[in-house]
C-alpha cells in the first residue's frame, strides 16, 4: 500500500485493496444523501445507508485497533421533521462491530439565513467518532484549551466574593472527590484549579474558536470543502507524528494537506476526477 497519495476512484473498490490493521486514523464527510447532487456524486436518502454500509465495513476491517473513525455528517430537514437516517446509520454500524464513542460538534458560522414554521437554521454538524475499542490512542494534551475565568470562580462561596479553602468545597464539590466513576474532574476538584489547561468539551474549539465556517465560495471550487482546523483538530487528538491517516472522500485534499503539514503520512480517496486533480496539485504546493 503505497502512502502519501490521492488516487483517483470509487473508495469502494480501493478499500478492499488495502491491507486489514493499517490506517490509524480515518477523518472524512462523505456526500450527504441527497445533497449538492450537481457537484459530485451522491444518494438518495432512501438507500444511502445500504450504500455506506459497505463502506464502513471496509473502513472497520482496515483501521488498527488502536484508531478512530470519524465522520461528518448531517441529517436533513424534510416535510417538516429531521431525517432519521444517521440514526439509523449509527445504529447498523454497532451492529458490524464498531463502538458509537462519542459525538463532537462542530459549530459553524455560516449557517444560511432562514425562516421555517418548525424549527430554526442548522448552526451546527454532527462529527460522529467511532472505535473499534474502548482503548484507543486519544492525544487530549493535545487539544487541551485554556482553563480561562473556571479556576477563579469555582472555589468561590455563595455571596461571589469570599473564596473557600480546598477544605470547604462544596457539598457536590465533595461528592466528586470521592467519586469513583471516573469522571472528568479525576475524583478531586482541586487538582484541576492550579493548571494552565484542561481537556476540552465535545464542542470542537480550535485556537480559542469554538466555531468555524466551512470553506464556500474558493478557488477548489468544491461545494463543500472542510475547512483546515477540523481535520487538524482530530489529527492532533487521535494520531501520532508518523501516523497514516485515510480520507475516503478526500474531495479537494484538506484532510491529506493538514495531515502532511502535521508530519503524518495520507492516503486520500476520490472518484470526482476534477477534485482529485485539484487535491493533487494542492499537496504538491
Amino acid at each position: 500500500m503505497k502512502r502519501d497519495q490521492i488516487i483517483n476512484s470509487d473508495c469502494l473498490v480501493e478499500l478492499e485493496k488495502f491491507p486489514s490493521n493499517s490506517i490509524d486514523l480515518v477523518v472524512t464527510s462523505p456526500p450527504y444523501a441527497g445533497k449538492r447532487g450537481d457537484n459530485y456524486d451522491t444518494k438518495p436518502i432512501k438507500g444511502y445507508n445500504e450504500w455506506f454500509l459497505q463502506i464502513t465495513v471496509e473502513l472497520y476491517r482496515v483501521l488498527k485497533p488502536t484508531g478512530s473513525f470519524v465522520l461528518n455528517i448531517k441529517e436533513p430537514a424534510k416535510n417538516g421533521e429531521r431525517s432519521t437516517y444517521i440514526i439509523e446509520l449509527i445504529l447498523d454500524m454497532r451492529k458490524q462491530g464498531w463502538l458509537w464513542t462519542e459525538e463532537y460538534i462542530w459549530r459553524k458560522t455560516t449557517s444560511f439565513p432562514g425562516k421555517w414554521p418548525n424549527r430554526f437554521r442548522d448552526g451546527w454538524e454532527r462529527c460522529l467518532h467511532f472505535t473499534k475499542e474502548k482503548k484507543f490512542r486519544m492525544n487530549q494534551e493535545a487539544v487541551q484549551v485554556p482553563i480561562g475565568e473556571w479556576a477563579k470562580t469555582r472555589l468561590r462561596k455563595n455571596n461571589g466574593t469570599e473564596k473557600r479553602t480546598r477544605n470547604e468545597m462544596s457539598k457536590d464539590d465533595q461528592k466528586r472527590r470521592r467519586s469513583k466513576s471516573g469522571s472528568g474532574l479525576e475524583r478531586e476538584v482541586a487538582n484541576w484549579l492550579d493548571r494552565e489547561k484542561v481537556n476540552p468539551d465535545n464542542v470542537v474549539e480550535y485556537d480559542g474558536l469554538m466555531e468555524f465556517a466551512p470553506v464556500v465560495n474558493n478557488d477548489k471550487e468544491h461545494s463543500a470543502a472542510f475547512p483546515d482546523k477540523l481535520p487538524e483538530w482530530f489529527i492532533k487528538l487521535f494520531t501520532n507524528k508518523g501516523d497514516l491517516v485515510l480520507d475516503p472522500f478526500v474531495g479537494s485534499g484538506t484532510t491529506a494537506k493538514v495531515a502532511k503539514k502535521l508530519g503524518r503520512h495520507y492516503i486520500g480517496i476520490e472518484k470526482n476526477e476534477k477534485y482529485a486533480k485539484q487535491a493533487e496539485s494542492l499537496l504538491k504546493k
